[in-house]
């Protein structure tokens, strides 16, 4: 599909050239004769290009200008003009003009600048279109107590320029609440990197971190940049910062201190501006205690304290994330967004989830995967569980779904009712066997209740 350009300018030979010359070169035309008319056009099909000369009648180009940014922030616009000054240019690239063109007109250059525009419009489109994509992949989903407390704490955190400290098991979403952090601080338009400490050598680290000389070490046959510098101006993520050495944390800490540092094999200092987040899934307090971990680099980073919570802590928000996974998988493979049935849901948000928020995401990429029909039932997840489940977490299972294990179903719809009854059950006991507060926790009336009961043949008894 074309651009399209509208040109405003209340001179008709002026209108009639540039429109003539660039629907030779392709593009959508419209025309305006003042501001008010372009204003009108803005507010009903926006184009691509505008290009607006400034000195017209009643509304001048500059007025006009300002008014369309205030409608739409992004549009895109150059400014010409025949008694123009360096004050004008100056005060319309102020206004958030593009570019400015000077009277008379050449309209070869006209052309060239116009393509260079759209060209440039189009980045900032795609850039865009993946800075919402990649906050979409990275979003922190769940509305439960302990979400919306995690969110008041990055939004506190996020403006300042102190060090974070993220505890939290693994799988728990340490990164992403980083990364939400640098998108509330005044460096979210300046590099986030990551780095994951256990998973780098620990010959590796140092040079990983700082940088390196050419020649330093075998191997080393050009000089390469570390993950310091290429945050200079943004954020350094240090995940698993507790599987460091103690001879790395003594010049991670020095780094942090002077901001600034020598690469491996140099002798120059590198001086940075750089925001450090750290994370680890160790109780870092008791490594100081075993001699693992430096009291000193442990209270610079810790400046402000955050703990994500498992998954188990925040079981309300399992259908707002098995909906995100499905939405954010099905659109990565070009697949149909699957249904989960309450009963499936149910035994999603029965088990203990010791992999957390990464498990999870995992077992819904299986189940749209290995589900045939549009619906995931209740078998089909506790099976799925069951098949990733290790000795660690085969209690977990064992504990929301034991007698459903045990036994092989002739049909889906007697495991459903299988499933169904069992829950039914234990919800019952949860609640002393009180019928009225058990329909309300499952949310169905206690007439519906009554029959579910009867026809499962769930057995009524009281606690004795």
């Amino acid at each position: 599909m074309s651009a399209s350009i509208l040109i405003v300018d209340d001179e008709e030979a002026i209108r009639t050239s540039l429109r003539s010359i660039l629907e030779d070169e392709g593009y959508e035309m419209a025309v305006a004769t003042n501001g008010a008319e372009a204003l009108k056009i803005y507010g009903t099909d926006p184009p691509d290009l505008m290009i607006l000369d400034i000195w017209m009648p009643e509304m001048d180009g500059l007025e006009t200008l300002r008014r369309v940014k205030e409608f739409v922030p992004t549009a895109l616009v150059m400014m010409m003009s025949g008694h123009g000054s360096i004050e004008t240019a100056v005060k319309a690239v102020k206004l958030g003009a593009y570019d400015y063109i000077e009277k008379p007109l050449s309209l070869e250059n006209v052309t060239l600048r116009v393509k260079h525009a759209l060209a440039q419009y189009r980045l900032e489109q795609e850039n865009r279109t993946l800075r919402t994509k990649v906050q979409q992949k990275f979003e922190l989903v769940g509305q439960s107590p302990a979400m919306q407390r995690l969110r008041q704490l990055i939004e506190t955190a996020g403006p300042t320029n102190s060090r974070v400290l993220i505890a939290g098991e693994n799988g728990t979403g340490k990164e992403l609440v980083a990364r939400a952090i640098h998108m509330h601080s005044a460096r979210a338009e300046h590099p986030f990197v990551a780095v994951n400490c256990a998973a780098i050598p620990e010959t590796l680290i140092e040079s990983e971190l700082f940088g390196h000389e050419k020649g330093s070490f075998t191997g080393a046959t050009s000089m390469k940049r570390g993950q310091f510098e290429q945050a200079d101006g943004g954020t350094l993520f240090l995940d698993e910062i507790g599987d460091m050495s103690l001879n790395t944390q003594a010049k991670v800490l020095r780094a942090l201190q002077e901001q600034q540092f020598t690469r491996v094999g140099g002798t120059k200092l590198m001086k940075v501006d750089v925001r450090v987040l750290a994370a680890s899934n160790k109780d870092l307090e008791k490594e100081i205690e075993k001699g693992r971990f430096r009291d000193d680099l442990y209270y610079r980073l810790n400046v402000v304290p955050i703990i994500v919570p498992p998954l188990r802590e925040r079981r309300e928000d399992i259908p707002a994330l098995v909906r995100h996974f499905m939405k954010t998988h099905a659109e990565e493979q070009g697949l149909r967004i699957k249904e989960v049935s309450p009963e499936a849901m149910q035994v999603l948000q029965q088990y203990e989830w010791p992999g957390n928020i990464r498990e999870l995401r995992n077992l819904i990429e299986r189940l749209m995967i290995m589900v045939p029909g549009s619906v995931i039932e209740a078998p089909q997840a506790i099976m799925s569980l069951q098949g990733r489940a290790g000795s660690s977490t085969a209690a977990s299972i064992s504990q929301a779904t034991s007698p459903l294990f045990t036994k092989v179903y002739d049909s889906l719809r007697d495991a459903r009712n299988a499933f169904e009854k069992e829950y039914i059950a234990r919800k019952l006991r949860e609640h002393h066997w009180n019928i009225s507060r058990t329909a309300e926790d499952l949310k169905i009336e206690r007439s519906h209740l009554h029959r579910k009961i009867k026809l499962l043949d769930v057995e009524m008894r009281p606690e004795g």
